[in-house]
């Protein structure tokens, strides 16, 4: 008898616990040699960025784990030929009634396609099926950045915080980075000690392993000299620019920790995390007079549309000044 799919589908989860090693897929021979050889093409080749592999070889794998209860054993070569749109939409159905969210059924989605189009492409699986499917709307939603004088009331209560002031120079100089350079935040914990800003540029890798260049202002560079000067661990050449406690590469969750305590101390909305200061980055120049375009390469975005959200942010500032102000609003 097969297994409930959700349980199938965390097993084959729960193997993948290291970006290097490949997910488990639960699949025939054929299918999972496939699976493999596909994970490995969008590394090597298509040069994902790490998070985004895991998630899309998670959801194929997700995908292949349900098949095995959706048609009662391990799905093979001829099993994916003749899969209907019903099976696909039977596999979205599944997955919502697990919880997930449009955003994420959109994903899974993406990846299985991504999966059929290469099946198709070496010649082994013709299935036009899953393209046919309607990908799941996902929720319109803007970037919800922070004023300025919040992100700078953030930076100055991590520097203040209860805890040995290298580390509160180390979280200080993190946020003023994101907020000044506009940074991912695994992009700047992804720094080696070689990166210090000494100039007024940085170069960035960010995803898919492309690099970009931003400027740096001089309070960046201060914040960043500051904690550099307090670190009691090496910071040079093939060492992290930002160490944890332990002396190892700063783990994005005690800094996603120093905000939430920030953010609670300042009585500021839960969407004050890291990743805001990178929309307060984006935003603050747009207001200011920046152009789409140069957002868009400081940000690294591959698609003006992605940058294109900020806009309607800006808009909505412009609104509320109008409706605060406007002789006719009021009226």
């Amino acid at each position: 008898m097969a297994r409930p799919a959700a349980a199938l589908r965390n097993t084959a989860l729960k193997k993948d616990e290291g970006q290097d090693r490949l997910p488990f897929f639960l699949a025939a021979g054929d299918v999972k040699a496939a699976a493999e050889a596909w994970y490995l093409w969008l590394a090597k080749e298509k040069r994902f960025a790490a998070h985004t592999l895991r998630a899309y070889g998670q959801d194929l794998a997700g995908f292949l784990a349900f098949l095995n209860s959706h048609l009662g054993d391990a799905a093979t070569l001829d099993d994916l030929r003749g899969l209907r749109q019903s099976d696909f939409r039977a596999y979205l159905s599944n997955r919502r009634n697990d919880g997930l969210a449009a955003t994420s059924l959109a994903r899974n989605l993406s990846a299985v396609r991504s999966f059929f189009r290469r099946l198709q492409r070496d010649g082994l699986v013709d299935n036009a099926a899953a393209g046919l499917i309607r990908t799941p709307k996902r929720p319109h939603s803007v970037p919800k950045p922070l004023s300025i004088p919040a992100a700078r009331q953030m930076i100055e209560t991590v520097d203040e915080a209860d805890a040995a002031p290298w580390l509160q120079a180390r979280d200080a100089a993190i946020l003023t980075l994101l907020w000044g350079a506009g940074l991912r935040l695994g992009e700047a914990l992804g720094l080696d000690g070689d990166q210090i800003p000494k100039g007024d540029s940085l170069t960035v890798t960010g995803k898919g392993s492309k690099q970009r260049i931003v400027p740096v202002l001089p309070a960046v560079r201060e914040a960043i000299a500051t904690y550099v000067k307090l670190c009691p661990w090496p910071i040079a050449a093939g060492t992290p620019l930002f160490y944890g406690a332990r002396g190892r590469r700063l783990d994005p969750a005690i800094v996603q920790k120093a905000m939430r305590s920030a953010r609670r101390a300042l009585g500021l909305p839960e969407t004050a995390t890291p990743h805001a200061l990178r929309h307060s980055f984006a935003t603050h120049l747009l207001a200011t007079g920046g152009d789409l375009r140069t957002i868009q390469e400081l940000l690294g975005h591959a698609s003006l549309a992605t940058t294109q959200r900020y806009t309607e942010v800006d808009a909505e500032a412009l609104l509320r000044v109008y409706d605060s102000a406007h002789p006719r609003a009021r009226a």
